[in-house]
C-alpha cells in the first residue's frame, strides 16, 4: 500500500487552497469546456462533507437553485478547479451534514463562526 500512496503523491500535483470544512459556505471557480472554448464558472454553496485523503480526496457542495437543491462533488486535486474562496465559516457539530438536505427556510440556516481580530 505504501508504494501506491507514494506513486499517487508523485503523479498528482498539489494545489494550496484555504482551509475549509463542512458547514462553510465556499465559492469554487472551475473551468468548463463547451465545444472548443473554455470558460470559468462559479459554484457557491455549503460544504456538506469532505471525504477521502491524499490524491482521492473529494468534497460535496450543496446550493439552492430556485426551489431545487443542487449538489456537486469536486475532487480536491482536480486540474479544472481554478480557485476556492471561503465566504463564511459555519459552526456545525458534525463532519457530514446530510441532515441539511431535509431542511428548508429558517431551519436551513447555519450559524456563522465569528472570528474577532484584535484591533490595536
Amino acid at each position: 500500500m505504501d508504494f501506491i500512496k507514494s506513486l499517487e503523491n508523485e503523479l498528482v500535483e498539489k494545489k494550496s487552497y484555504p482551509a475549509f470544512k463542512s458547514g462553510d459556505t465556499i465559492s469554487v471557480t472551475y473551468k468548463i469546456k463547451e465545444g472548443n472554448k473554455e470558460r470559468p464558472q462559479t459554484f457557491q454553496g455549503v460544504v456538506l462533507q469532505r471525504k477521502g485523503s491524499g490524491a482521492t480526496e473529494t468534497f460535496t457542495i450543496r446550493k439552492m437553485s430556485g426551489n431545487v437543491g443542487v449538489e456537486r462533488i469536486f475532487p480536491v486535486n482536480s486540474p479544472f478547479i481554478e480557485e476556492i474562496v471561503v465566504n463564511k465559516k459555519g459552526r456545525v457539530r458534525r463532519a457530514r451534514i446530510f441532515y441539511f438536505r431535509q431542511r428548508t427556510g429558517k431551519a436551513a440556516r447555519i450559524k456563522e463562526k465569528r472570528s474577532f481580530a484584535h484591533q490595536a
